[in-house]
């Protein structure tokens, strides 16, 4: 069993700039960050597997980060110039137990473990 912790979600203004954590409590290979606003379905945000490659949506592409701290097993994702678009119930996700990939998957099916979720709300 897996175990994702998410924190750091808020309310920030537009142009500002929020980090997010997810704690796993194992190791994991590839992991990423999701997002769905109301109404609308689940995006991947960005993804990042163990040698340290990275996936962005086209929407948060040099405005968003992802990385890890793999000792602590736990995932970031930096976000900057925040807008309104960006607000969502954000989501930690983890791909364990299953073939791992060198190129982090972006679709939600290639993930079987998620986290709570946590509230991001950009006001203009």
């Amino acid at each position: 069993e897996v175990q994702l912790v998410e924190s750091g979600g808020g309310s920030v203004q537009a142009g500002g700039s929020m980090r997010l954590s997810c704690v796993a409590s194992t190791y994991i290979y590839n992991m990423g960050w999701f997002r769905q606003a109301p109404g609308k379905e689940r995006e991947g945000v960005a993804a990042i597997s163990n040698t340290g490659t990275t996936t962005y949506a086209d929407s948060v592409q040099g405005r968003f980060t992802i990385s890890k701290d793999y000792a602590k097993n736990t995932l970031f994702l930096q976000m900057n110039s925040l807008t309104s678009e960006d607000t969502a119930m954000y989501y930690c996700a983890a791909r364990f137990g299953l073939a791992a990939s060198n190129i982090p998957p972006m679709r939600a099916f290639d993930y079987n473990y998620w986290g709570q979720g946590t509230q991001v709300t950009v006001s203009s």
